[in-house]
């Protein structure tokens, strides 16, 4: 006799609506709630930001933005002074813009790249990669759709193919690899000008351009003030927009329970004036203290050799949150693993933290450079996770940087401190320091297999002074 098939799981009912709620067991949820949230109210709040630029072009001046649906796009690097997104890059041209499902599909451009890097970067309300486009996924040019997955209509002739996204809302962040050179500040202006996003409805079946070196200037308010990154969640509101965005983030298989655990937390406290405000003090005190940890590198990502750290899944999190919240905190928007792999560092080989009144080494063994079909940097970045300003104007060293001096045996010694070396031949060699804590972080774009799997792990960080 043949078996009869398994049942399907009963689903497991939902708490009792009205049930008891103790402050204790309302300061652990809170705090579960704010780890899995983060990320998505945060990026809740950047399409409310949105939401108020009135075109494509640049938030005062520096960050690319654009109206949802759009995005606007630098033409150099990133300046200093930005605050929008912590831990910029000073290799690639920036393009940034948000995506409301409830305004339908955005087509985004991608011109003819040749040889040089490039890579869109799509993720949805998760901070998770729905799309592959870029230099490794051997993508072609042409125009591309970005679509809600409750969109039907009809993809139009021109379109080379489509990516869907299941929240409301998504973010699409291209970089466009650029040699630290006159020369080759000239050759990708005409590249980022055919760099586009815009609603389908503004499709015609043919490419379009821009000069984004002439983008609009939009007020960007607060956003850019102060040393730290843009507060883009409020712990004191977080609980008054989480209903919001478990509507907007669907539960994956899996999630079921977890939603029906958060929406009793929320439904609770909307009756209940005491459980509200006792969420809402479970959600400040995790942003003091669970996420601020999760600010720091040493904190995060697995461990390496020397006190390095990587994350494993970037983009991919699934029910990684904790990972996931660390990376939007300290980090967010970083692309997959097979796009980039990250190194980070706040310590030197003695597990100090790095602080620029010391000088430090980080060298390269002949042939040990991190190994990659893109391009690598080093870069360094203040306590804040940005750029620190200096007369060079130099916050990272790598592939795009060609008067690097090796050493007589062919290997490569990067110089960090708030004292530039010694040697005047090293200079080209050195990242400028702020006086007090500082961390560095490589990046290996388009990594080969063995920067992935451990295989090849960064070097120490020594301090000689």
């Amino acid at each position: 006799m043949t078996p009869a098939a398994p049942e399907p799981p009963a689903e497991l009912a939902a708490p009792v609506p009205g049930t008891r709620m103790t402050d204790a067991y309302l300061r652990t949820m809170g705090r579960v709630a704010y780890l899995w949230g983060w990320p998505l109210v945060n990026m809740h709040n950047r399409l409310t930001a949105m939401e108020r630029v009135p075109a494509p072009g640049l938030l005062g001046g520096v960050v690319p933005a654009g109206p949802p649906g759009s995005l606007g796009m630098l033409h150099d690097y990133v300046l200093a002074r930005e605050r929008i997104v912590a831990c910029p890059n000073q290799d690639v041209v920036y393009g940034m813009g948000v995506l409301d499902a409830r305004r339908g599909p955005s087509v985004v451009q991608v011109p003819d790249f040749g040889d040089r890097f490039w890579v869109y970067q799509a993720v949805d309300q998760r901070t998770e990669a729905f799309a592959r486009l870029g230099a490794m996924h051997g993508t072609k040019p042409g125009c591309y759709l970005l679509a809600p997955t409750g969109w039907n209509g009809r993809v139009p002739d021109g379109i080379a193919g489509v990516f869907r996204f299941d929240t409301r809302i998504a973010a699409c962040i291209p970089r466009v690899f650029m040699n630290d050179t006159d020369e080759d500040r000239a050759a990708v202006r005409p590249l980022v000008n055919r760099i586009m996003a815009y609603p389908l409805a503004e499709f015609t079946g043919e490419a379009r351009t821009t000069d984004w070196s002439k983008a609009p200037d939009h007020p960007a308010g607060d956003a850019m003030g102060g040393e730290r990154e843009t507060r883009w969640v409020d712990p004191a509101a977080f609980f008054d927009i989480l209903p919001a965005v478990l509507g907007e983030v669907p539960p994956r298989a899996g999630e079921e329970a977890l939603y029906r655990v958060l929406h009793s937390l929320v439904d609770e406290a909307a009756r209940e004036p005491r459980i509200a405000a006792a969420l809402r003090d479970a959600a400040v005190d995790a942003d003091a203290t669970l996420l601020a940890e999760l600010f720091e590198f040493r904190n995060i990502g697995v461990p390496l050799d020397h006190h390095w750290s990587t994350p494993r899944n970037g983009a991919e999190f699934g029910t990684d949150y904790l990972n996931r919240a660390a990376m939007a905190k300290a980090n967010i928007f970083v692309n997959t693993p097979s796009e980039t792999a990250y190194f980070y560092q706040d310590q030197d080989d003695t597990g100090a933290l790095l602080d620029g009144t010391h000088a430090y080494a980080l060298t390269f063994p002949a042939g040990a450079l991190p190994p990659v079909k893109g391009f690598w940097s080093a870069t360094l970045y203040n306590e804040h996770h940005f750029f620190h300003p200096n007369d060079l104007d130099r916050h990272s060293l790598g592939t795009k940087n060609t008067g690097l001096r090796l050493g007589t045996d062919g290997s490569l010694t990067l110089y960090a401190g708030a004292a530039p070396p010694a040697d005047e031949a090293d200079l080209p060699n050195w990242l400028p320091a702020p006086a007090g804590r500082f961390s560095l972080f490589l990046r290996a774009y388009w990594p080969d297999r063995t920067a992935m799997d451990g295989t090849w792990r960064p070097p120490a960080v020594t301090r000689l002074l």
